[in-house]
């Protein structure tokens, strides 16, 4: 697939801060592309660099091919966004606003109809703004961003706030359109249980830097899992598997296991039957996505 955006040695610096450190994304056609990172991570400033909104202290962004400084005019006009969080006048309908919109950006009025149709909104469009849900806000925000059919959409935390029927909602209007649209599209969360739904790719963000770029396949492939066995008498099975060249930690009550093969299970549960201690349990244990998160990020660990 084609590398539709992608940036070199990205900085940000505000004063004696530097918020953004030489980061090197890359999002191909067709993807979605999760950009994890906790608050204050660099993810919003980073996308602001993207979308123009903020100048680069030093580094480039290249966007369907073309540098974005040199470019702007072009390259934004593939591009739809929704950055922090929805701009719109509150006193005006879902359609007004809508049509705001498509005249600054000199789309056909046509294309009103159908954002509004993807996210749901076409019954809701003669409502005042102001009367909205935040869930309905949100969706209305997406609107906006898609009306352009663009080639590329950035979308900056779109489920923030909302309660598991909108992040539902939201998350399965963003998986559809991909295919449906042939959009490309990346987006930011903190909520890394979302991403691992919904993403093909994902970035760790962290103090600035990247951390971790690839296949969300990927980094589940790094997810080694964990062996938990528990025994009738844990300090014992220790003492008998560490003779027989296993290294076990202890944990909530179990022995922990962070690298075993198959036959290596089979020789430690043979070690402790052969000394008379019951094992009570053997089970295998991945970390989730929020887990390698969280050991990313706290560690200061890279993959």
């Amino acid at each position: 697939m084609e590398t539709i955006l992608s940036t070199t040695k990205l900085s940000k610096r505000y004063g004696d801060a530097l918020r953004v450190k030489e980061v090197n994304l890359s999002v191909r056609e067709g993807e979605i592309y999760g950009f994890l990172g906790p608050n204050g991570a660099g993810k919003s400033t980073t996308l602001k660099m993207l979308l123009g909104l903020v100048r680069p202290t030093s580094g480039q962004v290249q966007v369907f091919g073309k540098e974005l400084q040199a470019n702007r005019r072009f390259v934004l006009s593939q591009i739809g966004s929704l950055i922090e969080s929805p701009s719109y006048y509150g006193h005006l309908t879902g359609l007004e606003n809508m049509r705001v919109v498509q005249k600054l950006r000199d789309v056909p009025a046509k294309n009103i109809e159908e954002a509004l149709k993807i996210v749901r909104l076409e019954k809701q469009k003669e409502k005042q703004v102001e009367k909205y849900s935040l869930g309905m806000k949100q969706r209305l925000g997406i609107a906006m961003a898609l009306l352009s059919f663009p080639k590329l959409l950035i979308l900056d935390e779109p489920t923030n706030g909302l309660d598991p029927a909108g992040i539902g909602e939201i998350r399965e209007l963003i998986k559809a359109l991909p295919q449906q649209y042939g959009m490309t599209i990346l987006l930011s969360s903190h909520l890394l249980s979302e991403i691992d739904q919904i993403a093909t790719s994902v970035g760790i963000i962290n103090h600035g830097h990247m951390l971790f770029q690839g296949k969300l396949s990927e980094l589940h492939q790094k997810n080694q899992p964990r062996i938990i066995i528990k025994t009738t008498d844990n300090r014992a099975a220790r003492d008998v598997l560490m003779r027989a060249g296993f290294f076990p930690g202890v944990e909530e009550g179990a022995l922990v296991f962070e690298k075993l093969a198959d036959g290596q299970v089979a020789q430690a549960n043979r070690s402790l039957l052969a000394e008379h201690i019951d094992v009570l349990r053997i089970e295998e244990q991945k970390r989730s996505l929020e887990d390698m998160f969280l050991k990313l990020t706290g560690g200061g660990e890279s993959l």
